[in-house]
């Protein structure tokens, strides 16, 4: 019970954050065009508080390893978010605007605490027996707040005005607050070094066997204390020095870029979402070519984001059914075969091609946090989510930058190029997956043939 009780606690303050998130992008749009009158000015808003995230990603991630008690570095980032969001509102209009837009870019920094930042924390909340449902649980917030974000800042502004909106999602992450702060600490590791038959050289946080043998077996004696692996350094809140963090950065990166799986991962998932940036910058046009009226593409991206929220929703019933390397690979060609016939531009092809984009993008995004989970070791486990939110935000950003203009040259042919994105990522997964080594050790692992499995695996066998 208890642990379902903290499962619970997690997804609740994990769903108020991120649903803050995803309102305040649209609350900041309509905000600015509603003080200033500028659409160029709202825009900058909106890219000013969501390109800096991929810097802020990994320097918080990195920070985020070497706390002791994340939870509370993780409140932290919260409410300096909300802080941002209240400068920007109260600042619009009142002070130089390059001052407003720099307190955005700072805000921005920290935007991928509410994403991957949560998740990191994953394993030490559900155990490692639980994980694999917790985290499409997990992943089913995500989906939820995309759903339900845009359509509350839009019905706050229309209710109340457009500075409400920005008060009611900076309100949703101080709820957040709570559930950030009494997250579990982290698990003293340099104190019970794994032996050295462990096969894995980064132990898991969640894993109970290591510390109950530490206090079941004999002392060992000095002889044989020189034969134990030593753990990786627990992270621990005296060890932020510059040179520190700068040593972790460069390990997750080699870590993510080294193991196969995590590169595969990330790389098929950042180029995918370039393709998904360029589908919703494409949606206020296709509802008007399909319904009449700009507006309407909120009711497009709304079938996306339930087919999302529904998929999801099934994988958190069977967490059994998912094997998460395929599932990347499947959910990216779905999402290029909705594109495709997205760009018929029929209205009922059009709701249609967002049913399938959405029964795509939710599996995704559970199966790579499931390879996340999988193959991250523990002492980089928050770097890498943070990391991956962070180059994520990044392709979204190049591809609704990109979406943009090319609607406007043509609207199928947009459409299409977004589709050649997913090939693309497609094309990367299948390339990455060449001339992979057979299963090392992976005796008991569910979901997966891969061979470069550690102990951050859900289940193993002793």
């Amino acid at each position: 019970m208890p642990k379902r009780y903290r499962v619970g606690r997690y997804l609740t303050g994990a769903t108020a954050a991120r649903t803050g998130d995803e309102m305040s992008g649209p609350a900041l749009l309509l905000v600015g065009l509603s003080v200033t009158g500028s659409a160029s000015t709202a825009s900058a808003l909106l890219s000013g508080i969501t390109l800096s995230a991929a810097v802020g990603g990994p320097v918080f991630g990195a920070l985020l390893d070497r706390a002791a008690r994340p939870g509370r570095l993780l409140a932290a980032a919260l409410a300096a978010y909300s802080l941002a969001l209240l400068v920007i509102l109260l600042g619009l209009g009142r002070l130089p605007l390059p001052a407003v837009l720099a307190t955005a870019l700072c805000g921005g920094l920290l935007g991928p605490a509410l994403a991957g930042g949560w998740t990191s924390q994953l394993p030490g909340v559900s155990g490692p027996e639980h994980l694999p449902r917790a985290t499409a649980l997990d992943a089913l917030t995500y989906n939820f707040a995309a759903l339900a974000g845009p359509a509350l800042a839009g019905a706050v502004a229309m209710t109340a005005g457009a500075p409400a909106s920005v008060v009611v999602s900076l309100a949703l992450i101080v709820l957040a607050l709570p559930a950030a702060w009494t997250l579990p600490q982290r698990a003293p590791t340099s104190s019970t070094p794994p032996p050295a038959t462990s096969p894995s050289p980064a132990p898991s946080p969640t894993s109970s066997h290591t510390s109950t043998s530490s206090h079941t077996s004999t002392p060992a004696s000095p002889t044989t204390a020189p034969t134990t692996t030593p753990a990786p350094p627990a992270p621990t809140t005296t060890a932020f020095s510059p040179a520190a963090v700068l040593a972790d950065l460069r390990s997750g990166f080699a870590a993510i870029g080294r193991v196969r799986p995590l590169a595969r991962a990330t790389l098929t998932s950042v180029i995918s979402y370039v393709g998904v940036g360029m589908l919703v910058a494409c949606t206020p046009l296709l509802g008007e070519h399909a319904l009449g009226t700009t507006d309407s593409g909120t009711f497009l991206l709304a079938a996306l984001s339930a087919a999302s929220l529904a998929a999801n929703a099934l994988l958190a019933r069977r967490p059994g059914v998912l094997r998460p390397d395929a599932t990347i690979l499947a959910s990216t060609l779905a999402l290029a075969g909705a594109l495709l016939l997205a760009a018929t531009l029929t209205p009922l092809t059009l709701f249609a091609a967002m049913v399938v984009a959405g029964a795509g993008a939710g599996p995704q995004l559970t199966a790579l946090f499931a390879v996340r989970h999988r193959e991250a070791p523990a002492p980089l486990r928050g770097q890498i989510f943070t990391t991956g939110a962070s180059l994520k935000i990044t392709g979204y950003a190049i591809g609704a930058g990109l979406g943009g203009p090319l609607a406007t040259w043509s609207l199928p042919g947009a459409l299409l190029v977004a589709a050649g994105f997913e090939a693309l990522a497609a094309l990367g997964f299948m390339a990455l997956s060449r001339g992979r080594r057979g299963p090392q050790g992976g005796r008991g692992v569910p979901h997966t043939s891969e061979g470069t499995c550690n102990s951050q695996l859900p289940r193993t066998s002793p």
